[in-house]
Parts: structure tokens; C-alpha cells; sequence
């Protein structure tokens, strides 16, 4: 993919199968929809509920973006939203973390400044009762990261930092395989052996004692499904089989999915691509055994989008609001859910 710019496509309106293992029983049911539209959000876990926070919906005609400051709260067993603090400022792209011992984190992502929209910002939140405080800031600014928790420590992968003393637009921006780590009981970040590949948009999760990234893409490269594997005992990478491409689309999944941990496997769905004149997102479920180091089909979204969040609660998956054109032109509170 040729080099991009990001507000552009922000508020422009966009208008498998494999050979192997059959795909995944059953399908992606609708669930109650998070009460307003946005997109290019995460989610965590939290005290059996999943949380959400930020994100933002584009606008036409050269308007600034909408972005915000509202958390949204969902009981999986009512299938019901409610709506938390508000975060103490407007971001998109908050890399939302949760962890039962270390508690709920908010970190880094994009807000408004004087000098743009695509402000990349250092600051780290924790949830405490009904405020949030403020945690340890990040050495620099780190957004369309990927977030996780694990042996109590925060890890924060990949994403986009500020390329030169510029901080303002998405093009100030460069991808990185930066690879951070927060022990809340120590202090500060500090570094971890860098991800194999700078990319932005990536997703992650947990799974057997290792921390996996999956997807993303690169300014000039666009989508990539690699698949990395990181041993924190060790601190090193290893890259296994990657995502393949949708068939439907004729493209690689990549950026702006989401991707999870259920029942011994990964699971990874949604996301976007940009071509000359357009683009689009992807409907796709696919998941991985690591076992075989192989992925398979799983069964299609019902509503395909890209900059969702994702949860799983036991051995349900949760798919929530994001983007269901390519770029920032149709925000959706749709949620679905999948059991595995």
C-alpha cells in the first residue's frame, strides 16, 4: 500500500474457505448494541464485565472528527450496557487493559490538540472505584498498539510513535516494533525485546503462558496476517503460521482486527483494507491451533467490520461496535457473539 493519509480516508464514506479441518459449528448471534456508535476501540475484561472506552466516528466534508471520552459497561449475563466513568480526556485508539490483580488500565492512544487529531499521548489511567488516576505515563507517545496483560505486568506492542518532533496528524506517525513493559509494583515502562515486525493495528492475546500478535499492517505494505509468539521467560519471538487471506476479498487480513483466547485457541476476526479508489472490510473468522500451528475457517460475521473490540466471557466471543465500511465512514454500536 502506497503511503496514506489517514484523515482523508477517516471521513470518507466507504461504500472461505480452506482445504482441511471443516469449519467452525454454529454462528455469530446479535447481542444488545453498545448504545452509541463508534469505532476504533479495544476492550478488557473487568470484575465480569467487558469495558470499552474512547474511540471515535468520522465526519463528512473535512469536519473535525467526533471523538470520545465515554466507557461503556457490559453485562454478558443480562446482555445489557451501562455506561461508566467517563475517561478524564477525549481519546481514540486507548488500549484498554485488564487484569484482576493489577486492575483496569487505559493506555496511550490518540487525542485533540492545537496541533491535531491524531495527537499521539503518553498518559496511562487506572479505574479506582469510580475515578480514574493517573499510572505510570509512557516514555512516548504509542497508539494502534497491542495491549496485554500477564504475570503481573503490562505489555504494550507495536502500534505507531511519533516520527520527528511533529505530533499532530496520522502522518506524524510511524509504525514500530516497540515492545514495552509496566510492572505497576516497581514503577516505570521499561523495554522488552522488540516485536519481529513494526506494523500498527495488530491484535493479541494470551494464551498458554505467551503473549501472541497477530495481523496489522504497514504504510507501504499494507496487511499482514503474521502470526509472532513471545516467551516472556525468555524474552523472544518466534513467528508461526500467519492468517491467510480472505478468498473473497482477494486480500490479506490485516489491519484493524481483532483477535482473542477461547479454549486452548486463538481466535481472530474483522479488519480492513485500502486499495486505489476505495477498499473494504472483512467478514472473516478465522481460528488457530497452536497444537498444529494451523488456522481454519470459522463461521462469517453477520455484520463485517474493522476497529471492533473483542472480548471473550468463558467460551463466548464478543464482537463490539467498529467500522463496518473501510476507513471511518460508518461507525456501528452492532454487537455479536460467538460460542465456541
Amino acid at each position: 500500500m502506497t503511503s496514506i493519509d489517514r484523515r482523508s480516508l477517516l471521513i470518507a464514506a466507504g461504500a472461505v474457505a480452506l482445504s482441511g479441518p471443516a469449519r467452525a459449528q454454529g454462528g455469530w448471534n446479535t447481542r444488545a448494541p453498545l448504545p452509541w456508535p463508534v469505532q476504533e476501540i479495544y476492550a478488557a475484561v473487568w470484575n465480569g464485565r467487558i469495558v470499552t472506552a474512547g474511540g471515535l466516528v468520522g465526519r463528512p466534508g473535512g469536519q473535525p472528527l467526533h471523538v470520545e471520552d465515554r466507557v461503556g459497561l457490559y453485562d454478558p449475563a443480562a446482555d445489557a450496557w451501562s455506561e461508566g466513568p467517563a475517561l478524564p480526556q477525549r481519546r481514540h485508539h486507548p488500549m484498554m487493559i485488564g487484569d484482576d490483580a493489577l486492575g483496569l488500565f487505559a493506555v496511550g492512544g490518540y487525542g485533540v490538540s492545537p496541533a491535531g487529531e491524531w495527537t499521539g499521548m503518553r498518559e496511562v489511567w487506572r479505574l479506582d472505584g469510580e475515578t480514574w488516576v493517573r499510572a505510570a505515563s509512557l516514555p512516548e507517545p504509542q497508539g494502534e498498539a497491542v495491549g496485554l496483560a500477564h504475570g503481573g505486568r503490562l505489555h504494550l506492542v507495536g502500534g505507531r510513535s511519533p516520527a520527528g518532533a511533529a505530533n499532530g496528524g496520522w502522518t506524524d506517525q510511524a509504525d514500530v516494533a516497540t515492545h514495552r513493559v509496566l510492572d505497576p509494583s516497581v514503577g516505570g515502562w521499561h523495554e522488552a525485546r522488540p516485536a519481529p515486525t513494526a506494523r500498527n493495528s495488530a491484535a493479541g492475546a494470551v494464551l498458554n503462558g505467551a503473549l501472541w500478535v497477530a495481523g496489522g499492517r504497514t504504510v507501504r505494505g499494507g496487511g499482514t496476517g503474521q502470526l509472532d509468539r513471545y516467551d516472556p521467560g525468555e524474552d523472544r519471538w518466534d513467528t508461526l503460521a500467519p492468517i491467510p487471506r480472505s478468498t473473497a476479498a482477494g486480500q490479506q487480513v490485516g489491519g484493524g482486527l481483532a483477535m482473542l483466547a477461547v479454549g486452548g485457541k486463538l481466535v481472530a476476526f474483522g479488519g480492513e483494507w485500502f486499495a486505489p479508489g476505495g477498499g473494504g472490510v472483512f467478514r472473516e473468522t478465522w481460528i488457530y491451533d497452536p497444537a498444529t500451528d494451523a488456522w481454519t475457517a470459522g463461521p462469517d460475521m453477520k455484520t463485517p467490520r474493522h476497529g471492533l473490540a473483542a472480548a471473550a466471557v468463558r467460551d463466548t466471543v464478543y464482537a463490539i461496535a467498529g467500522g463496518a465500511v473501510v476507513s471511518g465512514g460508518q461507525a456501528v454500536g452492532t454487537v455479536e457473539a460467538l460460542r465456541l
